[in-house]
């Protein structure tokens, strides 16, 4: 009579999981082992692996004929994340061990040949999906457990190898074996007590400004100025504005980071905003995902909840930064495979920043522009309209003057500190919620323009100067919609219960910046 086991896993597709179980079959013939249900070349080698690694845990291997099938068979399974499970099932259908362990237990790990249990990327969406299946407990490898902890409501079991593995299943004492040498990893991530803080930005006032703007209403910004003026400098102060992540989120961007591979042993919960630096080379797939054989998450998902910064934007492929379109407004990206479709989140702030020209030296203090008026314009025109349309903030950044560097050095000038303007973004943040505490969304930058004229109309005195931009053809309807959202934001900040002209003209200011007001798109 033929021996059957079956034990239970998770094919991830995106972050989205699904259940898969691995179903073994021991019958008699010829020893051969067949693996099928749509497996990658990756899991086809499972194998081998699973063969190895249990005849070198001293456990004897069925000298007969072994089917395994993963199910359902419709969904295309990849990577090797199946072994442990796959193992299970054969030593179940085997008699090696008892059916009970592996009925309330999902198992995602690999196996070593040397019948040792390894980690693998996308463990806590995989125990989210398990969770949310009903299952009370999974096991995975000893490097993942502090990463499955991470979800409430279930129960996780960290192994070494696959003999304690087997031990669990049968209701056994765990032996206690030392684990396998492992490549020395790199040291663990330790606080910085030199952390990026607004009290090192000297000057930049209206720079200053619009992270504040940006951080308070969830505003995408642009960055223009010459090199060493401070851009990056900025850049990187942002994410220390916005409040910590919540329990939601910080779930959300820790499963992202467990599925790209870049979530650190010592830190398997992500509770601030996350800063991602995205170098000009990058491709599309590279900044919104995708993969031919796997499906990972791009710079656009790591982001999330957090900063997607670009340096040197017109160096970006122009079809590179177009892909950044829809994920700006769908706040999600969807990327489609043979495989299936997977969706990544892609709620992110976007800071864009640039050279005026392609010497850099425009807007300098020292040096001359050896560029035409033309070459500017094109250097800057390589970013769509489209794209930057969607930027509600538009900054020029000169560099800092003498008196204000000398000033420094001597100790006479103090600038606000990160603290004490995340203090003031908090604030205005409470005072956005309170009111739209009954309305799908909870920063300015998200409501609807119609919605806000319905509900919260201004004054046509506030509206003077929008009014004169519109007449005179710098301000299109589409700009006067995200004016209004980043006066809106500007009034948080105030404290006030709608903006004023001051609100809508600073607001306008930003939208109108010199540099961009001056040929590339109002």
């Amino acid at each position: 009579m033929a021996g059957y086991g079956r034990a239970s896993a998770v094919a991830l597709l995106g972050l989205s999981g699904v259940m898969v179980q691995a179903e073994a079959v021991v019958t008699a013939g010829l020893s051969r082992f067949s693996l099928i249900g749509l497996p990658d070349a990756g899991l086809s080698e499972s194998r081998d692996r699973v063969r190895a690694a249990v005849i070198n845990s001293t456990i004897p291997w069925p000298q007969t004929s072994l089917t395994v099938s993963l199910a359902p068979a419709s969904i295309r399974k990849q990577g090797s994340s199946f072994d442990l499970a796959i193992a299970m099932a054969v030593l179940r259908a085997d008699g090696k061990v008892r059916p009970a362990g592996l009925s309330e237990t999902v198992f995602i790990a690999e196996l070593g040949l040397d019948g040792s249990v390894r980690p693998v990327r996308g463990v806590l969406p995989s125990v989210l999906a398990a969770l949310r299946a009903g299952f009370e407990k999974v096991c995975v490898a000893e490097d993942n457990l502090i990463e499955a902890e991470q979800v409430g409501g279930i129960e996780s079991i960290g192994v070494r190898t696959l003999r304690q593995a087997v031990a669990y299943a049968n209701g056994e004492p765990i032996p206690d074996e030392p684990a396998a040498p492992a490549p020395r990893a790199a040291s663990p991530a330790v606080a910085n007590p030199d952390a990026p803080d607004m009290a090192d930005v000297l000057g930049q006032f209206e720079a200053r400004l619009a992270l504040e703007i940006s951080a308070t209403g969830g505003h995408h910004l642009f960055l223009c100025g010459a090199p060493g003026s401070g851009k990056t400098m900025l850049a990187e102060r942002l994410p220390g504005l916005l409040p910590p992540l919540d329990e939601r989120a910080a779930l959300e961007v820790t499963a992202v980071h467990s599925l790209a591979g870049t979530l650190h042993p010592a830190n398997p919960l992500v509770t601030e905003p996350p800063f991602c630096a995205v170098h000009h080379s990058a491709s599309v797939p590279a900044l919104v995902g995708g993969g031919s054989a796997v499906l990972r998450p791009g710079a656009v998902s790591r982001a999330h909840r957090g900063v997607l910064f670009l340096d040197e934007a017109p160096e970006f492929g122009r079809v590179a930064l177009d892909s950044l379109r829809e994920p700006i407004e769908s706040r999600e990206v969807v990327i489609a495979r043979n495989s299936g479709v997977a969706t990544f989140p892609a709620d992110f702030l976007l800071i864009a920043a640039a050279n005026p020209c392609p010497c850099g030296m425009a807007m300098s203090l020292h040096g001359a522009c050896t560029c035409s008026s033309r070459s500017r314009s094109a250097y800057l025109g390589r970013i769509s309209g489209p794209l930057l349309d969607r930027i509600d903030l538009r900054v020029d950044v000169t560099p800092v003057g003498s008196a204000e560097l000398l000033s420094a050095a001597v100790g006479g000038l103090a600038s606000e500190s990160t603290a004490q303007v995340a203090d003031r973004v908090r604030q205005a943040r409470d005072r956005a919620g309170q009111r739209l505490r009954d309305t799908p969304w909870r920063l300015n930058a998200q409501v609807p323009a119609r919605f806000l004229r319905m509900h919260w109309p201004l004054t046509s005195d506030s509206l003077e100067g929008a009014e004169r931009a519109l007449e005179s053809g710098v301000l299109t309807a589409r700009g006067l919609d995200r004016v209004l959202r980043v006066a809106w934001t500007l009034a948080d900040l105030a404290g006030r219960d709608r903006p004023g002209r001051i609100e809508i003209d600073t607001a306008l200011s930003f939208r109108l910046s010199t540099t961009f007001n001056s040929g590339v798109l109002a």
